[in-house]
């Protein structure tokens, strides 16, 4: 059967988590001296874990999550402290 209404899905428990995680590990990033920017781009973009440092566990972490969870805690945030 096929409904006609729109369907809300709720992703608040995974948001806590990839928020919280990409705080840990931008915190990482910092404390070595590596731009987050920069560095989280290219793990984007490329897949490749070698753009987080080790440090703190920072890659262990961003790699429980997968990439499009990131990328929409970052687009979620981002359009929430967005200047209207």
């Amino acid at each position: 059967m096929v409904s006609d209404e729109t369907m809300m899905f709720s992703f608040a428990a995974e948001e806590n988590r990839a928020k919280q995680i990409l705080d840990d590990v931008c915190a990482a990033m910092e404390e070595k001296g590596y731009s987050p920017i920069n560095q989280l781009v290219g793990y984007l973009l490329s897949g490749d874990p070698a753009y987080v440092t080790s440090y703190n566990d920072a890659r262990k972490k961003v790699r429980s999550l997968e990439r499009d969870e990131l990328l929409e805690e970052l687009v979620r945030s981002y359009l929430e402290h967005k200047v209207s």
